[in-house]
Parts: structure tokens; C-alpha cells; sequence
């Protein structure tokens, strides 16, 4: 809230300079921002009385929207990558699937393994659950196990994340 927006009876005032003005009504502080030819801005809101302080909106609102940009800026969004393997997987296939798991984990992504089974597999799905708890134990030196092996409807799935 700026200017004539503020309806408080009381408000605590803040001058441009950052010193406390003290407890005044709305109306006074705001023929004070007016006679600095400024505006006045209400900072808080919930505080008994509420804080008012005088300043120039304009380079306060454009302040305000550069912080939330540098802060955006050092924000790292993490992906997650998936891995489909499936039972009968070959050792050099492993091998593969591991190596791209690596260079996710390696970016800073995590990794979804998730473990198919198609048609009769379905049949043996505890016995291959060696094969998640063997990629797990391969990526051990750069990765760990996020969420443990779990099985949702056909697939067992586990999410490894970078070491720290």
C-alpha cells in the first residue's frame, strides 16, 4: 500500500534516511513524504502499528524486482533423468545404462532406475531385483540411494541422487 492508500489511525514512521520518526497518524506522515516529494510505502503490515517509511516507490519496486532476479540466477533447477532397464538385461547393457546414469548424476541431475516387466516376467519380479541393487552398488562411489526399491504396479522403481 502507497500514499493515500494507507487508512491506519496510527503508523510507525521511518524517515528516508532509515531513522525512526515515531508513532504518527497516517495522515501526518503522509504530508511529511509529500513535502520530500516521496512516497510513502507501508513495509509491515501485521506489526502493531504498521510500519510506514518514506521512499521513492519507483526505485523500490525496481530494487525489489532485481533481488528476486539474483536470486532466481542462483537457483539450480535438478531434473530428474530416467533409466528403463528391463530383467533379462545384458551385462554390457548394464554397463551402458550405468555409464548414463553417471553422467547425469555427474551434471547434478538425479536419476529414476526404474526395473520393467513385461507379460511372464511379471511372474519373478522379487528374483530381479538384484539387478537395482547391483546399479545401486556400482554408482556407490558418486551416488546414493535417494528412495529405496519400491514396486509400483509393473516396474520396481529407485532414485539415486549425487553424493555430498
Amino acid at each position: 500500500m502507497i500514499n493515500e492508500q494507507i487508512r491506519d489511525k496510527e503508523v510507525r514512521l521511518i524517515g528516508e534516511d532509515g531513522e525512526q520518526l515515531g508513532i504518527m497518524s497516517a495522515k501526518e506522515a503522509y504530508k511529511l513524504a509529500k513535502e520530500a516529494e516521496l512516497d510513502l510505502v507501508k513495509i509491515a503490515p501485521t506489526a502493531k502499528p504498521p510500519v510506514c517509511k518514506i521512499i521513492d516507490y519507483g526505485k523500490y519496486k525496481y530494487e525489489m524486482a532485481r533481488k528476486e532476479k539474483e536470486a532466481k540466477k542462483k537457483q539450480k533447477i535438478v531434473e530428474v533423468k530416467e533409466v528403463r532397464l528391463s530383467p533379462n538385461i545384458e551385462t554390457n547393457d548394464l554397463n551402458t545404462k550405468m555409464n548414463m546414469a553417471r553422467k547425469f548424476i555427474a551434471k547434478g541431475d538425479k536419476v529414476k532406475v526404474t526395473l520393467r516387466f513385461r507379460g511372464r516376467e511379471m511372474a519373478h519380479m522379487q528374483s530381479s531385483k538384484h539387478i537395482l541393487d547391483d546399479f545401486a552398488e556400482a554408482l556407490s562411489d558418486v551416488a546414493v540411494i535417494e528412495k529405496p526399491a519400491k514396486l509400483e504396479g509393473k516396474s520396481i522403481m529407485m532414485v539415486l541422487t549425487e553424493k555430498r
